[in-house]
């Protein structure tokens, strides 16, 4: 059936605190240690090592390089650092934050870090309506109305697990910064900090 063939496309995890994923040097990462903490998620970096150094201890920064957009991430994980420090942005520039192996954030090989993220987030808050501005760009399948639409799409996660937010790839990431305070505020002030 329909059903039963969805199912097994895509594992979508409980909760976030069941996720794993492998850093760039090859190290798995259980999400059970971000507990407490903010956790800022994007499809690739920009500007996230400004907010990581800002907020330190009540933030946690995570890079997921993704090659479905134009194809503009065609290095090998070995190779992504050094293109970050020597092409773009380059400047020396090295991330403050945590680099995750490049993954697929649409189609059948989803990771579950985006499987979770779409199912629990299906589109971002400030551009409900938009896919991909040209389809030739579409290149993976199946499609669906919760994908990722191009690189720098983001994902904030409260303290206690609890997917906060999506943001279009319009939205500049240092603006998200008024949610991070907020969700990292006072456990006694967070009941009034939902975003509905």
């Amino acid at each position: 059936s329909c059903a039963e063939s969805l199912s097994e496309m895509t594992f979508i995890a409980k909760t976030f605190y069941d996720l794993k994923a492998t850093t760039l040097e090859g190290d798995s990462v259980d999400f059970n240690v971000f507990r407490g903490r903010v956790v800022l998620i994007e499809n690739v970096a920009s500007e996230l090592n400004q907010l990581q150094s800002k907020y330190p201890h009540r933030l946690v920064v995570l890079g997921f390089p993704c090659n479905q957009f134009g194809y503009q991430e065609n290095c090998s994980n070995g190779e992504i650092l050094n293109s970050l420090q020597h092409v773009r942005p380059g400047g020396g520039f090295k991330p403050s934050f945590t680099i995750f192996e490049k993954c697929d954030v649409n189609g059948t090989n989803t990771h579950p870090v985006f499987a979770y993220l779409k199912d629990k987030l299906p589109y971002p808050d400030d551009d409900p309506s938009s896919l991909m501005q040209d389809p030739k760009f579409l290149v993976w399948s199946p499609i669906n109305r919760t994908d990722v639409s191009w690189n720098f799409e983001k994902f904030l996660i409260g303290p206690e697990g609890e997917p906060f937010k999506r943001y279009s790839k319009k939205f500049p990431t240092i603006d998200i910064e008024p949610d991070i305070q907020r969700l990292s505020a006072d456990p006694s002030c967070r009941d009034a900090l939902q975003p509905w």
